[in-house]
């Protein structure tokens, strides 16, 4: 699924932004305009990767946020934490919705955690349970889809999740071929956005050595959202 021949590009800061385009560009880049009004260095990251992104300048980026492994016999940590994650994917959607682009947003982690039922009564924590440990059966990721024209449609009511928790609250390893595979989960974003282009039919091409089934009715129930885009 790499490309060895595209080189990435780290991106931490708008400066690391402007020296990727001729200067003709640089002020339609970073317009004052549009800019992001938050100016912590994990938004000015964000503000940067969203920018080239949804201004044409790069085909996808990624946000990295570091500091989620916060089970630290703590819920204000992670409340905190992941308010500041809402406001980033917040920050893209709106820029997104500004510019009257589509924009597809993945959001994952590398792991999960696991409350014992003890709650964190500080103003931070809401009065929720803490975060104790690591636990990887816990996990999922969500896929959220913006069209400007309207809300994209999905296949069905039933694909808005694709597979389930046990009620013990542990992922259910084998509802699907990618409930315990990250590498198939990888492929069936790729077959997501393929759906949203109108062309499922190309997986084989995009990803010949794909794991998510040799029929249509394998690939089908994996697919989520209709087209919004025909060309």
């Amino acid at each position: 699924m790499i490309d060895p021949s595209a080189r990435r590009v780290k991106i931490e800061q708008p400066s690391d932004a402007t020296g990727l385009v001729d200067t003709g560009k640089v002020v339609q880049l970073l317009d004052q305009d549009d800019a992001a009004e938050l100016d912590q260095s994990k938004f000015e990251k964000t503000a940067a990767v969203m920018k080239l992104v949804v201004n044409g300048f790069a085909g996808a980026g990624t946000i990295e946020f570091g500091g989620y492994d916060y089970h630290d016999a703590t819920r204000a940590t992670g409340e905190v934490r992941d308010f500041e994650a809402g406001q980033a994917m917040g920050a893209v959607l709106e820029y997104a919705a500004r510019r009257g682009q589509q924009l597809v947003l993945y959001v994952f982690s590398d792991g999960s955690v696991v409350c014992d039922g003890r709650l964190d009564n500080s103003a931070d924590g809401r009065g929720k349970g803490v975060w104790r440990a690591d636990n990887q059966s816990t996990a999922s990721v969500f896929l959220l889809v913006y069209d400007p024209v309207g809300r994209p449609p999905l296949v069905g009511p039933a694909t808005q999740q694709i597979g389930w928790f046990r009620p013990s609250g542990s992922v259910e390893t084998a509802a699907t071929r990618v409930s315990n595979n990250v590498d198939r989960l990888a492929e069936a974003i790729v077959l997501n956005y393929l759906a949203l282009h109108n062309e499922v039919g190309r997986l084989a091409e995009v990803l010949p050595n794909h794991g998510l089934g040799a029929s249509a009715a394998e690939i089908d129930r994996l697919v989520a959202f209709q087209p919004i885009r025909t060309g």
